[in-house]
C-alpha cells in the first residue's frame, strides 16, 4: 500500500511541472509596444527618414499591418486598446486625460489585463506612460488588472527629470521614485527586468510597454541627436532642429525594442512570444514630412492622424514577410489576443473590436466587415472632428459643432473620400455623392449620440483651484 502511494506521489511530481510548462507552451507571452506620436514616415520599412532596424524586424519577420487605425490622440487610443471598445461608449472619447482631469478609465470596463488574468496570465506588467487617469487610486494600473507598474501617469513629462508641472511623475507600482536617467531607457530597463523575472514561470506573462517617445518635449541624449545632424536645416543657430531631435528619440526607442528582443533571446523564450507594435496616433504636423504621404496628422481624423504604423511578430506561428492590407484597429487587439490565448470572451461589456486572428495566421484574407469611427472633441463642442469609413473605403469627415442634432452644410465642413483608392485624401466627392453623404451622416449622428449624458467636457485650461499632488500620488 505504501509503495503504491509513493508511486503515485512520484508520478504526480514528475508530470505536474510538465503539465504546467505544456500549458505555458500553448499560450504565448504577450508584449504590446506602443510608441507615442510616431509618424507614418519614420521607419525604414516605409522608406522614412529614421533608420529603425528593430521595428523593421517586427514587420519583416512578422507581418506588417498596412491599414491599422487608432484614435487621433493619446488617451482614447490607449483606452480603446485596454477595453476593445470605442471610448465614446464610456465618455472618454473627446480628449486626452489632462493632468488636472478628475476622471479616468471606468473600473466597470474590463481591461485586456483583466481578461488575460482570467486566461491564466498571472504576471501582467505595464511600463511607461499610463495616461488613462491618475488622481484617484481606482484609475491606477494596479487597479485595472495589472500586477506590476513602473512609469509616468501623465503625458509630456521631462525626459530627464520626469517633472510635470513642478512635481516628479515616476512611480514603482504606487510608490514615487527618483530614478535617474532618460525616460525611454528607464521604461526599457523595467520591461526587460520583468521579462527576465518571469521568463521561466509556469504561466505566460503579459508585458504592456507604452513608450512616451517621441511625444514632446523634444529631448534626447546627445549621442542620438548627433546621429541626425543631417536633419538640421540651420546648423549654425546653436540648437538642434525639431526634426533632428524627433528622429533621435525614435532611434533611441528603436534601440530599446532591440534590447527587448535581446532579453527574449537570452531568456530563450522568443519563439513563444507574440509582439504587437503600433503608434498611438499620427505624428505631429510641425515635423516636416512626418506622415507623408498621408494627409495631416495628430488631432485630426484625416488618415495622417488615425492610420498608423503597426506590425505583429510571433516566430513559427505568424508567417513573416507579409503585408496585411485588411483593415484593423486598436480596439481589435483585445478580442484578437484573447482568441489567440483561448481566454474567456465573457466578463465585460459588448466589444466594438473584432477578432482578427485568422488574418494574422494567414487563414483569411479579410477581417470582419464593419464601419470604423474616428473622433476628437478636444477643441470643444464647436470644433469637433468626426469620421466614419465603410468597408468599401468611403470615408465621410465632418468638422464643426457637435453633430448630435444633425449634420448641416451651413454649419459643418463636410468631405467625402474613398481611402481605399485615395489614401492621401486628395479628391473630395462630397458634392458628387449627396445620397452617400446623407447616409453616412446618419451613422455619425448615431455614433456621437452614444456618449453617456453625464460625460465631462475637455478641460484644456488648468482650473484655478487645482493643486498638483505631491509626487503626483493618487488619493483613495
Amino acid at each position: 500500500m505504501k509503495r503504491a502511494a509513493l508511486f503515485f506521489v512520484v508520478l504526480f511530481l514528475a508530470f505536474a511541472p510538465c503539465t504546467a510548462f505544456a500549458e505555458k507552451a500553448t499560450k504565448p507571452n504577450i508584449i504590446i509596444i506602443v510608441s507615442d506620436d510616431q509618424g507614418w514616415n519614420t521607419t525604414s520599412y516605409h522608406n522614412g527618414f529614421v533608420p529603425t532596424p528593430n521595428i523593421d524586424r517586427i514587420a519583416h519577420q512578422g507581418v506588417e499591418l498596412d491599414r491599422f487605425y487608432v484614435s487621433p490622440m493619446c488617451s482614447p487610443t490607449r483606452e480603446g486598446l485596454m477595453t476593445g471598445r470605442y471610448p465614446m461608449d464610456f465618455g472618454m472619447g473627446r480628449s486626452v486625460v489632462r493632468p488636472w482631469a478628475k476622471w479616468g478609465l471606468p473600473n466597470e470596463e474590463r481591461t485586456i489585463a483583466e481578461a488575460l488574468g482570467d486566461a491564466g496570465y498571472a504576471n501582467r506588467g505595464a511600463f511607461g506612460k499610463w495616461h488613462m487617469g491618475h488622481l484617484l487610486m481606482k484609475w491606477h494600473p494596479l487597479s485595472q488588472g495589472f500586477t506590476k507598474y513602473e512609469g509616468v501617469y501623465n503625458g509630456a513629462a521631462d525626459y530627464f527629470t520626469r517633472n510635470r508641472d513642478g512635481e516628479v511623475d515616476w512611480h514603482h507600482d504606487r510608490t514615487p521614485s527618483d530614478d535617474k536617467g532618460y525616460t525611454t531607457d528607464l521604461i526599457t530597463s523595467a520591461a526587460c527586468d520583468f521579462i527576465t523575472d518571469h521568463a521561466k514561470d509556469s504561466s505566460p506573462f503579459f508585458c504592456y510597454v507604452p513608450f512616451s517617445a517621441p511625444h514632446d518635449p523634444f529631448q534626447a541624449p546627445d549621442e542620438y541627436i548627433k546621429r541626425f545632424s543631417n536633419l538640421d536645416d540651420n546648423p549654425n543657430d546653436g540648437k538642434p532642429a525639431d526634426k533632428q531631435v524627433y528622429a533621435a528619440m525614435i532611434s533611441c526607442l528603436d534601440d530599446s525594442i532591440g534590447k527587448i528582443f535581446a532579453t527574449l533571446d537570452k531568456a530563450g523564450i522568443a519563439d513563444n512570444t507574440l509582439i504587437w507594435f503600433f503608434s498611438d496616433n499620427g505624428g505631429i504636423e510641425k515635423v516636416p514630412e512626418n506622415n507623408k504621404p498621408l494627409r495631416a496628422g495628430k488631432l485630426t481624423v484625416y488618415e495622417g492622424g488615425v492610420r498608423t504604423l503597426s506590425a505583429v511578430w510571433w516566430p513559427g506561428k505568424i508567417q513573416g514577410g507579409k503585408k496585411i492590407e485588411a483593415p484593423m484597429m486598436n480596439i481589435d487587439i483585445l478580442p484578437t489576443v484573447i482568441s489567440i490565448v483561448g481566454g474567456p470572451a465573457e466578463g465585460g461589456k459588448p466589444l466594438d473590436g473584432v477578432d482578427c486572428s485568422q488574418v494574422l495566421f494567414g487563414k483569411a484574407d479579410q477581417t470582419p466587415a464593419r464601419d470604423r469611427y474616428f473622433f476628437t472633441g478636444q477643441g470643444g463642442l464647436q470644433n469637433e472632428q468626426i469620421a466614419v469609413t465603410q468597408p468599401d473605403g468611403w470615408k465621410l469627415i465632418v468638422i464643426g459643432p457637435d453633430v448630435r442634432k444633425g449634420v448641416l452644410p451651413s454649419d459643418h465642413k463636410v468631405e467625402l473620400y474613398n481611402v481605399n483608392d485615395d489614401p492621401s485624401e486628395k479628391t473630395d466627392h462630397a458634392k458628387d455623392k449627396p445620397d452617400l453623404v446623407e447616409s453616412l451622416s446618419k451613422k455619425l449622428v448615431a455614433f456621437r449620440a452614444a456618449e453617456p449624458a453625464k460625460s465631462l467636457p475637455p478641460l484644456n485650461k488648468k482650473p484655478a483651484d487645482f493643486k498638483v499632488p505631491k509626487h503626483w500620488e493618487p488619493t483613495e
